[in-house]
């Protein structure tokens, strides 16, 4: 009896020890989950349809819209156990599974409404990073879009998660034991994970595509920019979902990275503006929201360790450096990049990636564990060439596969017509 006495004294106590969700931090990253979802759709989605002729404008939408679906799939059957399983792992130790997860988590498994990540729910956690998976093959759209059939893009997305994406993100967020975290690159948002591997994928499918019929001779202007500033203001607006949502924690992290982002794309949006003035002689709505989006891609990966200082030279070098790359470096090589992702997504992360390291220090204003700012620039210098190679070999591996079988392009009629009438049968105005 004294025993059983004893053992029922001790039950509050296990109770009140017992792990359970932070309900601020819990609230917090529900929030962040929905403005990363925004940022897609209708976000992005708006943003690149305002970008392309009217006679395209249901394709890039319904090509955001259904990888939004086929990736929220694939996270459940494998992506979420593939990127954030920890099985085989070990903190300096190189193998297979510093490489890509196992599968020990597929279908969710082992997940219950009180499985925690961190002092939050993990099923809150799955789904904050699966809005990070969702947006990174949909910005591939915007390289590619009005010459790309639909069928081929879903399987382009299927494969692309599937060997470029998920290992990526294993590598670099998977904790101890993962590739590129073990060698120390900072990536707090997704500055590699996201934008440079979406960045360097779609200067290689417009590469391996080919030019638009006509570009660049003939006229291509976007048909609605009203659109495109709308989207613009969504993705800023979504943005901070995805930069202080990565503290994980309603926190002074989470709190700086907010401030920081808005310090960094609105000194990118002016970088931009300020140099198309100088040089065209006027100001441009698409020229303000591209740079504003450059701010936003550059200010990713150093959000969590970088000052308001710092943020605000990186937000302009990032906004001037995207200016030239999207305008100058396009027509120079010639490559038809149709919306600018590599201009703006892949340059923005390098610039974005390669800053972080320096400006991550106490001595430049920074909050992170650097004490070499220069030593962490050659750290975070390895994690972009490493990306830039592993996205640009699987890229182009996917595409040549598809193209063997199914093949990559609409014919000549149905470019001429528009992929709204040629691939959907839809028009995005019926105006009669």
């Amino acid at each position: 009896m004294l025993a059983l006495a004893g053992g029922l004294l001790t039950l509050p106590a296990m109770a009140q020890t017992a792990a359970a969700p932070d309900s601020g931090d819990t609230a917090w990253m529900l929030t962040a989950t929905m403005l990363v979802l925004l940022m897609t759709i209708p976000g992005l989605a708006l943003f690149y349809g305002g970008m392309v002729r009217a006679k395209n404008l249901l394709s890039v939408l319904m090509q955001c819209f259904a990888i939004t679906a086929l990736v929220s799939v694939l996270w459940l059957l494998y992506g979420y156990s593939m990127a954030f399983s920890t099985e085989g792992m070990q903190a300096g130790v190189t193998n297979l599974h510093s490489f890509i997860g196992g599968l020990d988590r597929a279908m969710f498994a082992g997940m219950t409404p009180a499985s925690l990540y961190a002092h939050v729910p993990e099923s809150v956690f799955a789904m904050f990073q699966l809005t990070f998976a969702i947006i990174t093959p949909a910005l591939i759209v915007g390289a590619v879009a009005e010459r790309m059939k639909f069928s081929a893009l879903m399987l382009f997305t299927i494969g692309w998660f599937t060997f470029a994406y998920l290992p990526m993100a294993h590598m670099v967020w998977g904790g101890p034991g993962s590739f590129l975290g073990d060698i120390g690159v900072l990536d707090f948002a997704g500055g590699t994970v996201v934008h440079i591997n979406a960045g360097i994928a779609g200067l290689v499918a417009c590469l391996v595509l080919g030019k638009r019929r006509g570009y660049p001779h003939a006229p291509m202007p976007p048909h609605n920019l009203g659109y495109t500033l709308i989207g613009a203001s969504m993705l800023w607006l979504g943005w901070f979902g995805f930069n202080a949502g990565s503290a994980v924690a309603a926190n002074g992290t989470a709190g700086m990275a907010m401030l920081v982002t808005q310090i960094a794309t609105a000194a990118a949006a002016l970088g931009w503006m300020g140099v198309e003035w100088i040089i065209h002689r006027r100001a441009s709505v698409l020229g303000i929201a591209s740079g504003a989006v450059a701010g936003l891609v550059a200010i990713t990966p150093a959000a969590g360790t970088i000052g308001p200082g710092g943020a605000l030279i990186l937000g302009a070098a990032a906004g001037v450096i995207c200016f030239f790359c999207a305008t100058r470096l396009k027509h120079y090589f010639g490559y038809d990049d149709s919306l600018d992702v590599f201009g703006v997504h892949a340059v923005a992360g390098i610039v974005g990636a390669l800053l972080t390291g320096p400006f991550a220090a106490a001595a430049l204003g920074g909050f992170g564990a650097v004490e070499h700012p220069w030593l962490q620039l050659w750290i975070q210098a390895k994690g972009v060439g490493f990306t830039v190679l592993w996205s640009g070999a699987l890229t182009w591996l996917v595409l040549k596969l598809i193209d063997w079988t199914i093949g990559l392009r609409v014919d000549e009629e149905q470019e001429q017509i528009g992929l709204d009438l040629a691939l959907h049968e839809e028009r995005a105005y019926n105006l009669s």
